[in-house]
């Protein structure tokens, strides 16, 4: 869920873990999201 743009703390929610839980175990899932997130932020201060 995280992979697709959903954010963390509703994954967390979702699978019954803080969110803290979440980023600690499932973090590998994760790799590579930080070019994803920044595109946007980019953008705008273009």
């Amino acid at each position: 869920m995280a992979d697709a743009g959903v954010d963390a703390i509703e994954v967390a929610e979702h699978a019954g873990n803080s969110v803290e839980v979440l980023l600690s175990r499932y973090a590998k899932c994760l790799d590579g999201r930080q070019e994803v997130a920044s595109s946007p932020i980019k953008d705008l201060l273009r």
